[in-house]
């Protein structure tokens, strides 16, 4: 097949959303012709090594500048006031609609990958399969802020605009002709929602040849850490739930316990959070794996998700002990007490970190485990494979209509 992949970011291996385009990208140049149509953050241009990546995989690349867009917060209402989800339209952009056209009268195309809903608002041909990779179900993501949010305004603004994302993001999968998911767990809500859809599930993966701890760097016994975009309200939510109600419990037991936060784009709140003892907030890292290498426990305290963390497999793949929550991990086929430690009240997390910070045979057998959890079944080779499986079943006379 000839395949176009629209994407709202750039892909490439290196964090969340971007690491699953690039390395499904990859694994559809396997077996099909494949174009790439990506937006590029204005602040983030490109450069020409992560192009070269790009180009090493399809020549047919097109970048198209995503504009910062200032007063979000005016601009939210005022899709409130209309009826309109401001999530829905974010990435729908006329840019992308002329270079999609161009695409479509230089070339024939037998069908187009959005990756998210949130990119699958265009206009397209009739007779083109459409794909759509739900790297999350957004509308959940929103409730599930609406539900564990402090603030009264923003209880009220994610309330809202998921009730109007939600039948927006339904009717463009139900437009589809293949639907992607994560997890079985999505697999089964969305199918409970959309019985007749073709619904597949391509896990999130990991690269286990690059994530692979051969002991040079010696762990710093006392050092915790998290990854993850910090400009992502989850991992802000997360961080800010960790430092609040876990770590002051854990430095009266461990005083020498450290913890990086290491990630791109840190907030304000986020790097606020440097004034803390033992607490270091890198901002972006060229490499993360050194700093997984030398840390003792990797933590996901995650209150809101959906999809399913890379995070917590790259910290497999690296033989790290790791604690979550229910809702870091799920949809992952992680056994609790075998492949890491699940915890959801402080007292119970922070006694699970502790725990492995004072027992290093415990962390060994857990990162053991792990890494053998992550090559069985996590390797983004083996995604690849998914993904291609899933391709597979398409009906070539599905139409997409937007």
């Amino acid at each position: 097949m000839k395949l176009l992949m629209v994407s709202a970011c750039l892909p490439q291996p290196s964090w969340g959303a971007s690491g699953r385009n690039y390395h499904l990208l990859k694994a559809l140049a396997r077996q099909h012709e494949v174009a790439l149509v990506a937006l590029v953050h204005e602040d983030e241009p490109a450069t020409e090594e992560e192009i070269a990546l790009l180009t090493g995989i399809t020549p047919t690349v097109q970048l198209l500048p995503h504009p910062l867009f200032t007063a979000k917060r005016r601009r939210q209402l005022l899709n409130l006031a209309r009826g309109r989800s401001y999530t829905l339209t974010q990435f729908i952009l006329p840019e992308v609609q002329h270079a999609l056209d161009a695409q479509f009268n230089a070339a024939h195309y037998d069908g187009v990958v959005f990756e998210s809903a949130l990119t699958a608002g265009y206009r397209l041909p009739e007779h083109i399969s459409v794909i759509i990779d739900q790297h999350n179900i957004e509308y959940e993501l929103l409730e599930r802020t609406a539900e564990i949010e402090q603030s009264a305004l923003r209880k009220w603004y994610n309330r809202l605009e998921a009730g109007l994302l939600k039948p927006g993001e339904r009717a463009r999968c139900r437009n589809a002709d293949l639907v992607l998911v994560t997890s079985e767990r999505e697999q089964l809500l969305l199918k409970d929602i959309l019985p007749e859809k073709k619904i597949e599930v391509v896990p999130n993966g990991v690269d286990v040849e690059a994530f692979s701890n051969d002991g040079t760097e010696p762990e710093a016994g006392g050092q915790i850490i998290f990854t993850g975009s910090m400009n992502y309200y989850p991992n802000i939510q997360a961080v800010h739930f960790f430092a609040q109600y876990c770590w002051p419990l854990i430095r009266a037991q461990v005083p020498d316990a450290t913890w990086l936060i290491v990630g791109r784009k840190p907030e304000p709140e986020v790097q606020k959070l440097a004034e803390l003892p033992g607490v270091t907030v890198t901002g972006q890292v060229a490499d993360v794996r050194p700093y997984l290498a030398t840390s003792a426990v990797a933590i996901a305290p995650l209150q809101i998700g959906s999809g399913t963390r890379l995070k917590i497999l790259e910290a497999l793949a690296m033989q790290k002990a790791v604690v979550s929550t229910s809702v870091g991990c799920e949809g992952l086929a992680v056994t609790a007490g075998k492949h890491l430690a699940v915890a959801d009240q402080p007292e119970a997390f922070a006694g699970a970190v502790v725990a492995f910070l004072r027992n290093p045979q415990l962390r060994a057998t857990y990162g053991t485990a792990g890494r053998a959890l992550v090559e069985a079944e996590y390797s983004w080779q083996e995604c690849g494979t998914r993904l291609l499986q899933a391709m597979e079943t398409i009906n070539k006379a599905g139409a997409y209509i937007c």
